[in-house]
């Protein structure tokens, strides 16, 4: 399980910072931004799955379904800030 709590986090914290650069612009749409995310979280994935030798995936199909919850968590984590930040 240690892999879990290695890898996922870069993803997440990686695709939150070009989510929030993604805000920043004009240029996109906030409705896109998950879908941007999931995106990016999959190519993460597939790039964490070549590069970490105890990535939690061993085969390509995995390591986009990781990149993508992680792409995805981001934007949830994003939520999180908004909302607690409103109260």
């Amino acid at each position: 399980m240690t892999e879990l709590t290695v890898t996922i986090p870069a993803i997440i914290v990686i695709c939150y910072l070009i989510g929030m650069a993604c805000k920043a612009t004009e240029h996109v749409k906030d409705n896109y931004i998950p879908v941007i995310m999931g995106a990016v979280g999959g190519l993460l994935g597939v790039v964490g799955m070549l590069t970490i030798t105890d990535f939690p995936a061993s085969d390509i199909l995995n390591a986009v379904a990781i990149g993508i919850t992680s792409g995805l968590a981001a934007t949830g984590a994003n939520q999180v800030v908004k909302q607690l930040s409103n109260k």
